[in-house]
C-alpha cells in the first residue's frame, strides 16, 4: 500500500511539474528561459528536500556549480529582451 502511495504521490508532483512548465513556455518570450528556470527550479527544491527530509548534505563543487546556475539564470532573467532584427541592427551599430 506504502509502494502505491508513493508512486500516486510521484505522478501527481510530476503532473504539476509538467502543467507549471507547459504554462511556463506560453508566457516566456523564449523556451531557453522556461526550461532554464524550470531546470534551476528542480536543482533548489531537490537539495533543500534532500536536507529536510532525509539530512542530506552536498559538497562545495555541487554549490559552486548551482551558484553559477543561479547567477546565469539572474542574468537570462533581467536582461532585455531582443527584437528577431534587433541583432543585425547592434551588429552594424558596433562598426
Amino acid at each position: 500500500m506504502l509502494r502505491v502511495g508513493c508512486g500516486g504521490l510521484v505522478l501527481a508532483w510530476n503532473a504539476i511539474m509538467w502543467t507549471f512548465f507547459a504554462k511556463a513556455l506560453r508566457y516566456s518570450s523564449s523556451s531557453a528561459t522556461a526550461t532554464v528556470t524550470s531546470t534551476a527550479s528542480n536543482f533548489v527544491s531537490s537539495a533543500v528536500l534532500g536536507k529536510l527530509l532525509f539530512g542530506e548534505s552536498h559538497a562545495l563543487l555541487w554549490w559552486i556549480g548551482i551558484s553559477i546556475t543561479l547567477l546565469g539564470l539572474l542574468l537570462l532573467h533581467t536582461a532585455p529582451p531582443t527584437q528577431p532584427g534587433e541583432e543585425k541592427h547592434l551588429k552594424e551599430k558596433k562598426t
